[in-house]
């Protein structure tokens, strides 16, 4: 396959017809139409289903999509590396990660980065640790931020300097919102809301001890925003880490960490031997900066250096 194929196929396939494709990209509508039959000739597959309005794909079409833009995207992440004169610093960093409030520490170092070498632009990808994992594989982020329990063998690891506390995050007339902590036999009966994530299923079942198969969860989430949603109308009550969600006071929402404490530690992953370009080399040296600086910095002990959410 050619990226120029590459690119008239996705440019149809988001026009949804031809001709709104063939005038978007300044060619003809036969030359497209020739262009997509050789693509198709050449996969052995139909990649369109042609009606008289609209083209819609089919599923060898769906397929193709995703590793298209895949395709894309990492052709213009390597063309963005050398592009850059080499007297400065600039391009793109690339980060993936589940929701943390360690986020921040990545941010600080962006944000050094930045004021040394404004031309370097970075792209957040949110996501668990199965989609991180996996758009490192295929070299479309440079970096991944992992909460434990995570299988980080095959990558060059960075610890960060804090630990994430779960908790139960709840509505704030909850009869639970009274106390101060939740333990164990709290959860039963509760309609619970909970990552989908096993490895989270397998922190949870170790805190509980015994019991935890008999659970009542009524829901899964992948990301919490919208998990805190439900929880906020009232469906149930979501099992989550502390700072995700901001629970101001005056708001809906509140969360009590569970106790005993279940706290979790994070790292910074990257594939093994990584050649980086210059602004994710730079990245990489701001964030060892960063965390050194947050280390040295008198305080709370490290797990507590944010404060708890009310």
């Amino acid at each position: 396959m050619e990226l120029r194929e590459l690119r008239y196929f996705l440019a149809v396939a988001q026009a949804g017809t031809i001709s709104a494709a063939a005038e978007a990209l300044h060619v003809t509508q036969p030359t497209l139409s020739r262009q997509l039959m050789e693509l198709e000739n050449r996969l052995g597959k139909t990649l369109f289903l042609r009606g008289k309005r609209k083209i819609t794909l089919t599923d060898e079409g769906l397929f193709l999509r995703g590793r298209a833009r895949e395709i894309l995207a990492l052709v213009e992440k390597t063309e963005t590396a050398f592009s850059e004169p080499e007297e400065s610093i600039g391009g793109e960093v690339f980060i993936g990660g589940g929701e943390t409030d360690a986020m921040r520490i990545l941010a600080r170092a962006a944000r050094r980065l930045h004021e040394r070498h404004p031309n370097v632009i970075f792209h957040l990808f949110s996501g668990n640790a199965e989609a991180v994992a996996e758009r490192i594989a295929r070299g479309l982020v440079d970096f991944g931020v992992f909460i434990d329990p995570a299988d980080l063998s095959e990558y060059d690891v960075l610890r960060l300097p804090v630990r994430d506390t779960w908790g139960l995050l709840m509505r704030r007339d909850s009869p639970l919102a009274r106390k101060t902590a939740i333990c164990p036999a709290d959860l039963f009966e509760l309609p619970l809301i909970c990552s989908r994530q096993a490895q989270v299923d397998n922190d949870i079942a170790g805190w509980m001890g015994s019991g935890h198969e008999n659970l009542h969860i009524i829901a899964t989430y992948n990301l919490l925003y919208n998990a805190a949603l439900m929880v906020e109308e009232g469906l149930g009550y979501a099992l989550c880490l502390d700072k995700i969600v901001a629970a101001h006071p005056q708001g809906n929402l509140c969360f009590r960490p569970l106790a005993p404490r279940l706290a979790v530690g994070l790292a910074v992953a990257w594939k093994k031997s990584q050649t980086f370009s210059p602004a994710a080399a730079a990245f990489l040296a701001c964030l060892r900066e960063e965390i050194a600086t947050f280390r040295e910095q008198p305080g709370p002990a490290a797990g507590d250096a944010f404060p708890q959410t009310t």
